[in-house]
C-alpha cells in the first residue's frame, strides 16, 4: 500500500525567517548544520476542513507547539515565539493561501550556520509551511505491518520522544526493509525486544478487552494522537486503557491492532509478519476508536472543541445522526 504523496505548489506561501514568502523563495544554503548533522525538530500538525460549517479545524495545535518547543530544548534550539502566537501563524498561513481542504502543518525549527563542523553555536531559524494533505495511506482497508531488524533509537542515544531530524534516519531504514519484505509498514522492537512503535506512529493492541500500548520508557514518541486515542477511549467507549511493555509474540495472539499519529490518524494493521490480526479484518473497536477521532477531530463533538483551533472563526457544531 503507497503512502499519500503531495507535491507542493511553490506558490504557496510559508512562514520562513519571521516573514511570510513563497515556498520558492524559501531556501537554506547546502552548507547548513542542520543538512549535515540532523540538528533539526519538527512537529506535524493536521486540520481538518468540515463542510458543513465551512471550516477548517487545527487539530490539537496549541499542544504540538508546546511540544515542538519544549522538544527544541534538547538541542538548544530557540523559538521566540509564543504556542499561542504559533498557532495564529498557522491559522494565518491557511488564510493567506485560502485553504478550504485537509491541512497538514509542518513547522520545522533548526541548527543554520553555514560551515564545516559538528560543534552547534545558537545560530537558530524556523519556518512553517502547511499544504493540502488527505491521508497518509493511500487506502484504510487495513495495513500489512512487519517487524524489523533495526531496532528503535535508545533514548540514551537520540531521544525518541521528540522530532529531532536525524533520528528519522533510523525511519527510513526500518521503512526501507519493511516495503522490502512485502509490508506496508515496520514495526519496531526495543533493544530489550520489547515492541515500540511504527517507523513513524504510535501503536495500540486490542487483547482481552483492553486497549494496551507500550509505555513512554520505551523509546516511543509521546503522541498527541496517541494520547487523544487514549482519552476517547477511556471516556467514549469506558475501555480500559493499559501503558505496559508488549512482547513480540503478543501481537501474533491479539485481537486487533493499529496504528496512530498525526499524518496516519488511526491506521488498522490486518496483517503482522504475514499472520493475520485476530479476524485478519479491521476489528470493531477499532473501527469505533476511527469513527470517535473522525468525529472529534472535525468538531462534531463539542465536549472536545478544546482540541480544535478553528481558522475561519466558526462555532462548534453539534453531531448530527
Amino acid at each position: 500500500m503507497a503512502r499519500a504523496s503531495t507535491m507542493p505548489d511553490p506558490n504557496i506561501i510559508v512562514w520562513f525567517q519571521n516573514r511570510f514568502v513563497r515556498l520558492a523563495e524559501a531556501n537554506v544554503n547546502i552548507l547548513t548544520h542542520a543538512l549535515h548533522y540532523g540538528t533539526g525538530v519538527f512537529e506535524g500538525i493536521r486540520g481538518y476542513y468540515e463542510d458543513k460549517q465551512r471550516e477548517l479545524f487545527l487539530v490539537r495545535a496549541l499542544d504540538h507547539y508546546e511540544r515542538w518547543k519544549q522538544n527544541c530544548g534538547i538541542l538548544r534550539i530557540h523559538v521566540p515565539a509564543s504556542p499561542s502566537e504559533l498557532c495564529d501563524i498557522t491559522a494565518d498561513l491557511c488564510r493567506k493561501n485560502g485553504f478550504h481542504s485537509d491541512v497538514y502543518a509542518r513547522p520545522i525549527a533548526y541548527k543554520s550556520s553555514e560551515r564545516i563542523g559538528v560543534h552547534a553555536d545558537d545560530n537558530d531559524a524556523h519556518a512553517i509551511i502547511v499544504l493540502p494533505f488527505g491521508h497518509y495511506f493511500s487506502e484504510k482497508r487495513g495495513l500489512k505491518a512487519g517487524v524489523v531488524s533495526w531496532r528503535r533509537v535508545e533514548d540514551n542515544a537520540i531521544p525518541g520522544r521528540a522530532k529531532i531530524c536525524g533520528a528519522y534516519v533510523n525511519s527510513v531504514l526500518a521503512t526501507d526493509e519493511a516495503h522490502r519484505n512485502g509490508h506496508d509498514e515496520a514495526i519496531f522492537l526495543t533493544e530489550s525486544g520489547h515492541v515500540a512503535e511504527g517507523a513513524t506512529c504510535n501503536l495500540f493492541m486490542v487483547r482481552n478487552h483492553k486497549l494496551i500500548t507500550p509505555p513512554v520508557t520505551d523509546n516511543i514518541l509521546e503522541g498527541i494522537t496517541r494520547a487523544t486515542v487514549m482519552e476517547l477511549a477511556g471516556k467514549e467507549l469506558h475501555l480500559e486503557v493499559v501503558e505496559r511493555s508488549i512482547d513480540r509474540s503478543e501481537l501474533y495472539g491479539c485481537d486487533e491492532v493499529f496504528f496512530t499519529g498525526t499524518a496516519a490518524e488511526v491506521a488498522p494493521i490486518v496483517e503482522i509478519d504475514h499472520r493475520p490480526v485476530g479476524k485478519g479484518e479491521i476489528g470493531p473497536i477499532t473501527d469505533k476508536i476511527d469513527r470517535l477521532y473522525a468525529d472529534a477531530t472535525h468538531g462534531r463533538m463539542p465536549g472536545y472543541k478544546e482540541w480544535l483551533w478553528p481558522v475561519y472563526g466558526s462555532a462548534i457544531i453539534e453531531k448530527t445522526a
